[in-house]
């Protein structure tokens, strides 16, 4: 019998920066703890991501105690200290998708550093907590609520999906080409397809839609260099509509801690 362990827990605290990866998570009402409560948005309030500035994979974050800090990865300059707590009252209403939701302005002194930083001006929000931001209407069960993750609290794929793709590929490519917040070990190629319900650690998740892959995909991670795989590889057998799919979205019922090496309980499969 196939046994699955949760390998890989991450977040992405600013949506399409360079993400964390944790021993144990706290499992929230909008996702895992930290995960995309910022967002950079551009003078029309809009938010951007790596589908256009694929240069924002070069800024590395990381979390200390009750800071935010910020680095680039080839550019010498000083690091960005954000607090987690934030003070501002400052609302702005911004979009994101098919989304206006309000978020709090962080400061000039963040704008200043992500527009260096990035060769784009843009600003910083924070999603604060008394926003409500639902998820797609479309797989919602119970009015569940998202961060400004693109429109579920998580997705997961397992090592063995990436290891199939791998085969296929002339270079392979790292898990962090897809921005998973759980990875798993065990299992064939996309077992997590056929999952319906799981539990991890303390945590019931329902499997609700396969992840349909943008052009992030083609980024690489470490030089923000642009290149057509994966997509043009799985195209060839993970497309259905003209979507490319590969990994799974999830939704949570109540919440819980979660932590690496936790073994996956397949609850229920469609």
């Amino acid at each position: 019998m196939n046994k699955y362990i949760l390998t890989e827990i991450n977040i992405y605290p600013i949506k399409s920066l360079g993400g964390i990866s944790l021993q144990n998570s706290e499992v929230t009402d909008r996702g895992l703890k930290h995960d995309r409560r910022w967002l950079i948005i551009n003078n029309e309030e809009k938010f951007i991501t790596q589908r256009t500035h694929p240069q924002l994979a070069l800024i590395k974050t990381k979390i200390n105690g009750n800071k935010l800090i910020l680095g680039h990865k080839t550019k010498e300059i000083s690091p960005l200290v954000i607090p987690i707590h934030h003070e501002s009252v400052e609302t702005v209403l911004v979009n994101i998708w098919q989304d206006l939701v309000e978020a709090r302005v962080v400061g000039k002194y963040a704008d200043e550093w992500l527009s260096d930083a990035s060769g784009i001006k843009c600003r910083l929000v924070y999603m604060h907590d008394e926003t409500q931001r639902l998820v797609d209407r479309a797989f919602a069960t119970d009015s569940e609520i998202v961060s400004f993750a693109d429109a579920y609290p998580f997705m997961m794929i397992g090592q063995s999906s990436l290891n199939d793709l791998n085969k296929r590929l002339k270079e392979k490519l790292p898990m962090n080409r897809f921005r998973p917040n759980f990875v798993f070990s065990g299992g064939d190629p996309f077992s997590e397809d056929k999952w319906k319900k799981i539990r991890i650690g303390e945590v019931v998740f329902n499997l609700v839609k396969p992840c349909s892959r943008c052009v992030t995909t083609t980024v690489n991670q470490d030089t923000a260099e642009k290149n057509e795989e994966p997509l043009k590889t799985l195209s060839t057998y993970r497309s259905v509509n003209n979507k490319v799919y590969f990994g799974q979205n999830l939704l949570h019922e109540g919440n819980g801690i979660i932590k690496i090496g936790d073994e996956i309980e397949i609850l229920e499969l469609k």
